[in-house]
């Protein structure tokens, strides 16, 4: 398993060797002197290499990590925390069939955990740990850069446990997330979801800062906390092994963080070998799958994924390749409808990564024969995606739903483009002019929303009228900021050859679309990179009014297409 590193609180709380200096139970010696705990730095990247060298095979007196035995669930629980773990195990029925696949699929239901996924477990176990080590006690902040799963978890052990909690989270990630963590006092800051890792405007380097500015913080650190993989390989592994009477012939899970993928795969190896194989999901514009050829992207295609807790654009070090077997990348349009399916078909009210472990697991276990097992693990419920791909609008305006739907209605206007729209030349604005000079904009020119462009070209994001009239009167911004400061970065994107019924359905739910024209560019060394420009704005009140202008004429395209 991955080594304990102490880095996880960020520097702010160091935990100290215990018995005189001796290492306690739980540290791992590699690269450190033997018996000494190693003194980290005050913080230390999510991404660097996996140190741990500790195996199965070796004494038991050698193992550096502390471990906790299965217990099953009493029958009156003193808090909702003990409701974490044993979580059922549900026969695939329908849709095994109709894949044509032999063997037979057993769902781990994890949504069944107190907080809703599988991430409740590393939630319990790190605060538990960090408990244990000293450095989270009374008083203590709690402070974690999440996709939202593991900051709920963490929200609802601080709520218990009487901690503050504040969850940093990307912008792409679900409403519903947002007001779960609200409900149980978490504190929530948004990060752009372009934002690369290393980014100071990531969630990761968010969380770092403010783990600098606030005393007694500490971030337990998912990425590479050793108790985050420790808490499957005790308990979720051991759970599976249990259940299936140590009959496994093949798990198929999803890859974020790595701890799920690690924890699980490397107990169910050291119990049954090369009888068991670990195939790992991967959503394509992730670079976790390895080899690494897997992650090259097709020419012209977004990096931007649409299912929530799957994947990074870095190698966690909590991430260990060598106990996977194969891996399969993922897109959203399988992931999604599968999802769906996996709900309407076998009453399972699973989320969206959960379609993407179905879909995989109906490619990886066509290998399985009759009377051979596989175990697919399904993170996490519906709860979190009720405005999201349980929406049939949400999904009709992302193009993942086929016409089929009642919602993809034959209107006249349906299936022209955006193309037959007269829109105006797109007015955009830089990310240094001020709030006040942007609202005098918009204002002289009837406009709304303003694009923010970067000196390269880049879509930044887009300031409303609306959005800096409420941070003005909030205190949030001030009139000589500049915009950048108030940016709308989760917008969706068009194209001119976007039909009228899809754009209808975003516009449902969105205020307004940027509309985009795809641009390659070609540099002195022959890399070719992929650029996007702005044609134009498009809102509702465009629509409305050539649906009227039209309404009563010829139609104005041909049955497809554009003008």
């Amino acid at each position: 398993m991955p080594s304990e590193n102490k880095t996880t609180n960020g520097g702010a709380h160091q935990a100290q060797p215990k018995d005189g200096g001796k290492a306690g139970a739980s540290v791992c010696p590699v690269g450190g002197k033997a018996g000494i705990v190693p003194q980290p730095p005050i913080w230390a990247p999510p991404n660097l290499p996996l140190p741990c060298t500790w195996r199965a095979e070796a004494p038991d007196s050698s193992n550096p990590h502390h471990r906790q035995p299965l217990h099953g669930k009493p029958k009156i629980m003193t808090n909702i925390l003990e409701n974490i773990g044993n979580t059922p195990l549900v026969q695939i029925n329908r849709i095994g069939k109709t894949a044509g696949l032999k063997c037979q699929i057993l769902a781990k239901c994890e949504f069944f955990n107190a907080g809703g996924s599988i991430k409740d477990r590393i939630a319990r176990r790190m605060v538990e740990e960090a408990e244990r080590e000293g450095y989270l006690k009374p008083g203590s902040t709690i402070i974690e850069p999440t996709s939202g799963n593991t900051g709920i978890g963490l929200a609802l052990a601080a709520a218990v446990k009487g901690y503050r909690c504040i969850i940093v989270m990307p912008e792409k990630m679900s409403r519903e997330k947002v007001d779960v963590l609200a409900a149980l006092g978490a504190e929530i800051v948004r990060t752009p979801t372009a934002a690369a890792w290393d980014s100071p405007e990531s969630h990761i380097g968010v969380a770092r800062r403010l783990n600098e500015e606030i005393a007694n913080s500490v971030i337990l650190d998912q990425y590479r906390n050793i108790f985050n993989p420790m808490a499957h390989y005790d308990a979720t592994a051991q759970e599976i092994l249990d259940q299936c009477d140590g009959k496994v012939d093949m798990v198929v899970l999803t890859a974020g963080t790595g701890g799920t993928v690690t924890g699980i795969g490397r107990r169910l190896k050291d119990a049954l070998g090369d009888k068991v194989k670990i195939v790992a999901v991967d959503p394509v514009g992730s670079l976790l799958a390895r080899p690494e050829e897997l992650n090259v992207m097709e020419e012209g295609t977004s990096g931007f994924y649409e299912v929530e807790g799957i994947g990074y654009d870095f190698i966690p070090t909590v991430l260990d390749h060598s106990v996977v077997d194969s891996w399969v990348k993922s897109r959203d349009h399988d992931s999604l409808i599968m999802a769906r399916r996996l709900i309407a078909e076998e009453g399972l009210l699973c989320g969206g990564s959960s379609g993407a472990v179905m879909w995989a697991a109906c490619q990886a276990a066509k290998e399985l024969k009759e009377g051979q097992r596989c175990v697919i693990i399904l993170p996490d419920g519906v709860r979190n995606y009720m405005t999201k791909f349980l929406n049939n609008q949400w999904m009709l305006g992302r193009g993942f739903e086929d016409e089929t739907l009642p919602l993809a209605q034959k209107t006249w206007w349906s299936k022209l483009n955006i193309s037959c729209l007269s829109l105006a030349p797109p007015l955009t604005v830089s990310p240094d002019i001020s709030v006040e000079r942007a609202v005098d904009i918009m204002r002289s020119r009837g406009f709304d929303q303003l694009p923010v462009v970067g000196g390269n070209g880049d879509i930044l994001g887009v300031v409303s009228m609306g959005n800096l009239m409420s941070r003005q009167l909030t205190g949030l911004v001030h009139k000589s900021d500049a915009v950048e400061k108030a940016l709308y970065r989760q917008f969706q994107k068009v194209t001119m050859d976007t039909n009228l019924g899809q754009l209808s359905s975003i516009l449902t739910s969105d205020h307004f679309a940027i509309v985009i024209q795809k641009l390659y560019h070609v540099d002195s060394t022959a890399n070719v990179s992929e650029r996007s420009s702005i044609v134009g704005i498009v809102t509702g009140i465009d629509l409305v009014h050539f649906i009227a202008e039209h309404e009563d004429k010829t139609v104005p395209c041909g049955e497809k297409g554009g003008c």
